[in-house]
């Protein structure tokens, strides 16, 4: 048996199929996985994410700790409750982890990292904030609701009330203190809504109220299908510690100005900068029929003629990190890691056969709209 969030019996009340996420039990769904992405994309649907880990920095050098340690710079936040998205580095430019970081006050910023990367990314933490004035807290007492779709803020208020009474006049990428819920106008689905965490003994009350607004759950089979639609990484899939943000489409999530801020990895970066990338994270739209799954190969055609079906002489290769079908597009989609030099299309291995896919810039998806050709 796994761990188990604040959250777990209403998952079970609710038919919630469970597996193990990065040792959590958590539900992939609650029936149909596909009916939750479209309660997302067309209304408001609610996630338990409180398996992810929330981590408080204080102290009169905290500011100096993140600036050094996160590829973004955490300077752009002068406003409080101002969010920034950003890749945590090693030395070589890999990422560590992908995540959020609130700007509350001068000595508190607050951040969200990855449940699959917690214990390796507090060691990291403890390790590098040593010759800093800083002291790093986890919360695992918080859980986390999002609450994301087109309808999903007016529900959150219908439901919640007077508890988050503040929220209202919240712009994207802030966050607000409700004591004691902490509310975040951001989210992983490319639709508005709220992240909000509060109190383990208070979630299910909270979650069972969203429920009685009509807000529905989703399970983690949707928020997979939703982030890819929105042209969002997945951890541990579209980059890691063997890649760079500049070869997984986060280059701009680096923030090379001012240049004699030495975040980790940034000597590394730039090296790679000037010498350029050979490979880049792209996006694609299968042209024929069949389903784009992780792992599979891309066949970009090179200098060579082409031989008979599943062959091509000369190629250059690359691999599917993330794909899916995507049920708002009706079509199959995917990120891939491919050569630089890739043109507009590609051809893809399923089971021995190569399909031909469209090479196009993410998002496939935002607010529910298409933003492909």
């Amino acid at each position: 048996m796994g761990q188990k969030t604040a959250l777990y019996d209403s998952h079970v009340a609710a038919g919630g199929k469970m597996v193990d996420f990065a040792g959590w039990d958590m539900p992939i769904h609650y029936g149909s996985q596909i009916e939750e992405h479209h309660q997302v994309r067309r209304d408001a649907g609610m996630f338990d994410v409180s398996h992810m880990t929330v981590v408080d920095f204080t102290g009169n050098g905290v500011r100096d700790f993140l600036r050094h340690l996160l590829a973004n710079d955490v300077n752009r936040l002068q406003n409080p409750g101002k969010a920034l998205y950003s890749c945590m580095l090693n030395e070589q430019g890999g990422v560590i982890d992908d995540l959020i970081v609130y700007f509350l006050t001068d000595t508190w910023f607050r951040m969200v990292v990855n449940a699959a990367t917690r214990d390796k990314d507090l060691h990291w933490l403890q390790t590098q904030s040593q010759s800093f004035d800083v002291t790093i807290q986890e919360r695992p007492e918080l859980a986390m609701i999002a609450v994301q779709g087109p309808k999903a803020r007016d529900k959150t208020h219908q439901a919640l009330g007077s508890r988050i009474d503040a929220a209202p006049e919240l712009q994207p990428f802030f966050a607000v203190e409700c004591d004691p819920y902490f509310v975040a106008r951001t989210g992983y689905t490319g639709e508005d809504g709220y992240e909000i965490m509060l109190p383990n003994d208070q979630a299910a009350p909270a979650w069972q109220a969203l429920l009685d607004a009509g807000v529905k759950p989703a399970g983690l089979g949707a928020r997979d299908t939703l982030r890819l639609e929105a042209g969002m990484n997945l951890y541990g899939q579209d980059m890691d510690e063997t890649t760079t943000p500049l070869e997984s489409a986060l280059g701009w999530t680096v923030a090379w100005e001012p240049s004699d801020r030495d975040f980790i990895g940034r000597a590394a970066l730039e090296t790679q900068r000037a010498n350029k990338p050979t490979r880049k994270l792209v996006g694609l739209v299968l042209q024929e029929r069949g389903v784009l799954r992780h792992d599979q190969k891309v066949v970009v055609e090179g200098i060579g003629k082409g031989g008979g079906e599943g062959v091509i002489e000369g190629a250059l290769e690359g691999i599917v990190t993330s794909g899916s079908f995507s049920p708002t597009l009706g079509k199959a989609i995917a990120f891939a890691r491919v050569p630089t030099q890739t043109g507009d299309l590609c051809k893809v291995d399923i089971r021995g056969k190569l399909l031909t896919a469209k090479v196009v810039k993410p998002p496939f998806v935002r607010f529910g709209k298409s933003c492909i050709d």
